[in-house]
């Protein structure tokens, strides 16, 4: 309880510069918790809407009772279930007009689903630039705390006869705890970076995947429709 204490009474009576800092590091901190949690539910709530669309699609459901509803749904399609509105509605924009040519319907379907998981991965990527920020920045703001607190350490000796380590111990700590704190902020923020990242490029993967799929059914359609 006592080192608690010490702690806070530290902070409380560090330098102006230093508790700038450290206010800077904690609402980083908790900037970067909070997207860190968000981010985490939209990924995983993006990644089985996709699982459970998939399975819906190789149902053998036909496609415009799927595309209907799809449409029929509450709010906005998004994810999987949105690149397939749009490419299946290009697609059916595309078959209507006259002399329509597969060819040129499916490049049609196929832009429209390009557009789509752009917009996707965008949404999944928001806010991560943030997280890479604060894992790189908050290190050399703590290190400036650091440096800041030391060199007002030192300079409080300079009219001093002689120094001794308890003159100059409570400045030197209240200058570690902004490197300890600039690593709390950074460590968590890399590492939820990196790990969603990579849960957004595997998402991404499967999107490219499916637009690969749903254009080769598009095409063979497209071509028995110019046949029959």
């Amino acid at each position: 309880m006592s080192n608690d204490l010490d702690l806070l009474h530290l902070i409380i009576e560090a330098s102006i510069p230093v508790q700038v800092v450290m206010a800077l590091l904690l609402l980083a901190s908790i900037a970067s918790w909070v997207v860190i949690f968000r981010k985490r539910a939209i990924l995983t709530r993006a990644s089985e809407e996709a699982e459970a669309f998939e399975s819906r699609f190789w149902s053998g459901v036909d496609l415009a009772a799927l595309f209907r509803e799809v449409g029929a749904e509450q709010g906005e399609a998004a994810g999987m279930a949105g690149i397939f509105e749009a490419g299946f509605r290009e697609f059916a924009r595309q078959r209507q007009r006259k002399f329509a040519d597969p060819r040129t319907t499916v490049e049609g379907a196929q832009h429209a689903m390009r557009a789509a998981v752009t917009r996707e991965v965008d949404r999944l990527e928001q806010n991560l630039e943030f997280l890479a920020t604060v894992g790189s920045i908050s290190p050399y703001v703590g290190l400036f705390g650091t440096v800041w607190g030391i060199m007002i350490a030192f300079h409080g000796l300079a009219n001093v006869r002689e120094a001794t380590i308890a003159m100059v111990a409570p400045g030197i700590t209240e200058a570690l705890i902004a490197t300890a704190m600039g690593l709390f902020a950074a460590i968590p923020a890399v590492i939820a970076y990196n790990r969603y990242q990579n849960k957004v490029e595997r998402i991404n993967s499967r999107y490219e995947t499916f637009q690969d799929e749903f254009s080769t059914i598009l095409q063979r359609q497209a071509h028995a429709g110019e046949a029959a």
